[in-house]
């Protein structure tokens, strides 16, 4: 009985809000371009105070540094097993090795964690992030562009809210500043300010991911070989972290975090560099699976832990 009411006090409040974002577009409550604002503030405001404070509150070691490495060595392995895999099994669509690799936690992780391990700091789950996100903004972003690659990641990079407020946060943290200013009570400000912006974020993110939810519009045949695909190349990529921080790093890693970043979805960036209409309808469709797959792992992950 505890066990089930545990499960319901972490997974109902994502169901039910994803609801309530289907809802809200069935009843015409919010509109297409409302829901984009509101990513917009959940992406744009809401996120990166949640990164500031995880990144300024975290212990900094040997450890530490080599976790992002490897996350962004881990998203190499998976894009290049992407590629080989697509050609092999002949599955269609030029964008596809890119839903093999890379996490959306900025829309969806760091939601969920808040969610499945109340009260413990997301600096946990935001140092494993770091990684992919250095990996998404760089090699990630470059071959998805061509040629423009390169100097669009490196535009996107320096108007990214997200990413200075990991730069802000890494300086805090590494630095020693943060808990330097703790005895003057300047840290305890900068946390109150920081967790009341950041309080919104899981509910914008949910609302917003269950307005575009549409399982009725989701193409269910030539989905299943791609999400198929990508399970069991972050079923692999997964065991390889699990042994990498069991034997190398000495457990830095935090294994709850570490599995729910391997249980999301691709970033949901990806369609908008999909050209052709075709296959930006089919990476759609992958992500809202990959998106309700992930939902439900979360609430298996909330039953086991």
């Amino acid at each position: 009985m505890e066990t089930l009411i545990r499960v319901l006090e972490t997974a109902l409040p994502v169901f039910i809000t994803l609801g309530i974002g289907m809802l809200c577009r069935t009843k015409h409550i919010l509109t297409r371009d409302g829901v984009a604002q509101m990513k917009s503030v959940a992406v744009n405001i809401a996120l990166p105070a949640v990164l500031f404070s995880a990144f300024a509150t975290a212990e900094y070691s040997k450890d530490s540094v080599a976790i992002p490495v490897t996350i962004f060595l881990l998203c190499c392995v998976a894009l290049a097993l992407g590629f080989v895999a697509s050609k092999l099994l002949k599955v269609q669509g030029e964008r596809t090795p890119f839903l093999m690799t890379g996490f959306e936690a900025g829309m969806l992780g760091y939601g969920l964690f808040a969610l499945l391990f109340k009260g413990e700091s997301n600096s946990s789950f935001a140092i494993i992030d770091l990684g992919q996100v250095l990996f998404v903004f760089t090699l990630y972003k470059i071959l998805l562009c061509g040629r423009g690659g390169l100097k669009s990641a490196l535009r996107d990079a320096l108007v990214s809210p997200v990413l200075w407020a990991i730069i802000i946060g890494l300086i805090f943290g590494a630095s020693g500043l943060y808990d330097a200013l703790k005895p003057s009570g300047v840290s305890g400000i900068l946390d109150s300010i920081a967790g009341f912006i950041a309080a919104p974020t899981s509910a914008l993110i949910l609302l917003s991911i269950g307005y575009d939810l549409v399982p009725g519009e989701i193409r269910w045949r030539s989905t299943a070989a791609i999400v198929g695909l990508r399970v069991v190349i972050m079923a692999l990529m997964l065991g390889a972290a699990l042994l990498v921080n069991r034997l190398l790093l000495g457990g830095a890693m935090h294994t709850g975090a570490l599995v729910l970043m391997f249980i999301l979805p691709p970033p949901y960036v990806l369609p908008v560099f999909a050209d052709a209409g075709d296959e930006r309808a089919n990476i759609s469709s992958a992500l809202s699976v990959l998106t309700l797959l992930s939902i439900i792992l979360f609430a298996v992950m909330a039953a086991i832990l």
